[in-house]
């Protein structure tokens, strides 16, 4: 068995150029593979932040719609407030009005009470005279009656 020498009909630089161009396209086809993947995902966040921003257009407008409801019940609680903050003064104002009125009738009751303490000292002096009266006049008519008195 003998070799035989092979003889290499193409040169060194045609090997080059061979594996430059397979080497070429397979970066073309990794690039061409890359640039789908990339344009896919960037679709698909696309996508996910159009959901994302349509749900938290949906929250927004939720949390929004909730907070006017809270202001117009709380509007309207401060309404009922004030308005009863307003009787409450009104209520006040006529009590302050009741107490100067009763403090008007109090001054004319304490004069009636004087004027009738008069009348009572007046009548209890009357009637302390009147008794000393009779009990003098009684003592005067036993004394004559049992005759402790001269007759005139």
């Amino acid at each position: 068995m003998t070799n035989i020498p092979t003889t290499l009909t193409y040169t060194l630089e045609e090997v080059l150029q061979r594996f430059e161009q397979r080497f070429e396209r397979q970066f073309a086809e990794i690039n061409q593979k890359m640039d789908k993947q990339f344009a896919e995902v960037n679709e698909k966040m696309d996508r996910r932040f159009a959901e994302v921003n349509e749900k938290m257009d949906k929250q927004f407008t939720e949390v929004n719609q909730k907070f006017a409801e809270v202001n117009e019940k709380m509007d309207r609680q401060f309404a009922e407030i004030n308005q009863q903050f307003i009787e409450v003064n009104q209520k006040l104002h006529k009590l302050e009005i009741g107490q100067v009125e009763l403090s008007g009738e109090l001054k004319t009751l304490d004069q009636k009470i004087a004027d009738i303490d008069k009348r009572l000292d007046n009548q209890e002096f009357i009637n302390r005279g009147a008794l000393v009266a009779l009990i003098v006049a009684l003592i005067g008519g036993t004394a004559k009656l049992f005759g402790w008195m001269p007759s005139a």
